[in-house]
């Protein structure tokens, strides 16, 4: 349940757990800046409030902390946004984007697939099925090209080896030798939405 309380001048919103498990108080400040705190069931009310007032300083430090760091990533984050007309706008495109580059790259690995999809999805930028099937969004065309050129050969290696063992980077290395960079590149600057 959602709750509220004033520490340090300040006041702060916190999620109350109640866990039959629990043996103890436990409080955490998630990287999104949420407070959490979980409790024993039979814990009164103003002993929470006691502990939460008790670690004040360090829950306000962490919150704070988290608030900075967000501020920081969101200024240099491009948000790709897309509703369903742009969705059905850009899929021929994206679809010609994506089966040049898998037939460029594929020359390489020579692996059988079934089909390829686009989809307009709001948290992924690509997936690969059991039945062989490489599926992208459609927002893989905003993407820098090598950016854009490790999504593809990630999803592609993964009808060899269908985990992200040392065996499967070995594989999107030989064609993406700076697998690492790029993969930070679409973790650090570009969000769906």
């Amino acid at each position: 349940m959602k709750k509220q309380i004033r520490i340090c001048d300040k006041k702060i919103e916190y999620t109350l757990k109640v866990s039959r498990r629990a043996k103890r108080i436990r409080l955490a400040i998630y990287c999104d800046a949420s407070f959490v705190v979980t409790a024993p069931f039979a814990m009164p009310y103003n002993i929470i409030e006691k502990f939460i007032v008790k670690k004040s300083k360090w829950v306000i430090g962490k919150i704070d902390f988290f608030k900075k760091i967000n501020k920081l990533n969101k200024k240099k984050r491009v948000r790709i946004i897309g509703d369903r007309a742009d969705f059905l706008k850009y899929k021929n495109q994206a679809q010609e984007f994506v089966k040049e580059k898998i037939n460029r790259f594929n020359k390489f690995y020579n692996f059988s697939f079934n089909r390829i999809n686009i989809k307009n999805q709001k948290t992924r930028w690509g997936s690969c099925s059991k039945k062989g099937n490489l599926n992208f969004n459609y927002k893989i065309i905003f993407l820098k090209n090598n950016v854009a050129d490790y999504l593809i050969v990630h999803e592609l290696c993964h009808l060899a080896e269908f985990n992200h063992s040392y065996r499967f980077w070995n594989l999107v290395a030989k064609t993406i030798p700076d697998y690492l960079k790029n993969n930070k590149d679409l973790k650090d600057n570009y969000l769906l939405s």
